[in-house]
């Protein structure tokens, strides 16, 4: 059995690196009594994994993690385990118990739904160059990675993008293959504006995978 918690992330700990939030992962499910299996070896650890990595300085309400259990549990008694032992800046908003056989949350990633919020003069620019962007096929920019810079086409990649107050959202490409940082779009949109990028707010509203029958749904009704 396994135990999915979706969690938030808050301002207050935007700051805080993914590394630095795994290890007090590890002991806040110290904490929490229930029978969560261990690795192997001289450093034992919670078998557990992440849906997708955060960038530092976002915040997101669709954080998941996806924990080994050694023993079937209630899916209630689990929920007020993981709510006790987490902070109120790292809330619990959903728990579900799945079979061991479910895919790992990992490998069902495939977009990821954003809300960005502007500050400055270059802000309106930025919103007003996104109906520019959306009718072009092709529109490429320089992408860092860990083997260097190269230039990608991420047209594709913005599944949606829509202006909103203070912003816009947006659906972005999110697979080991393809992927898109909002960020990135929006340095992308400012440049074709002519503008310096604005400061930028960046917050995860879900993750999503693909389902045959219903298309794109957050990933924790997968």
């Amino acid at each position: 059995m396994r135990m999915l918690v979706r969690f938030g992330k808050n301002a207050r700990l935007r700051f805080i690196s993914h590394l630095d939030l795994q290890r007090f992962l590890h002991m806040a499910l110290n904490r929490t009594g229930l029978p969560i299996q261990y690795s192997q070896g001289f450093n034992p650890h919670p078998v557990m994994a992440f849906g997708s990595a955060l960038a530092l300085g976002w915040t997101s309400e669709y954080e998941l993690l996806d924990v080994k259990l050694s023993a079937p549990m209630g899916r209630r008694r689990c929920e007020e385990a993981m709510r006790f032992a987490l902070p109120d800046d790292l809330p619990v908003l959903e728990v579900k118990l799945v079979d061991d056989r479910r895919p790992s949350i990992m490998s069902q990633v495939y977009a990821s739904d954003y809300v960005v919020r502007m500050d400055g003069e270059a802000a309106d620019a930025v919103l007003n160059a996104i109906d520019g962007f959306l009718a072009e096929e092709h529109v490429t920019a320089m992408k860092k990675s860990k083997s260097g810079e190269k230039e990608i086409d991420i047209r594709p990649l913005v599944l949606s993008l829509t202006p909103c107050e203070g912003g816009f959202r947006a659906r972005l490409m999110l697979t080991e293959k393809d992927a898109l940082k909002p960020d990135l779009l929006v340095r992308t949109l400012a440049a074709r504006a002519g503008v310096d990028a604005p400061e930028m707010r960046i917050h995860r509203v879900r993750l999503l995978g693909k389902s045959d029958a219903d298309g794109l749904v957050p990933l924790m009704e997968l």
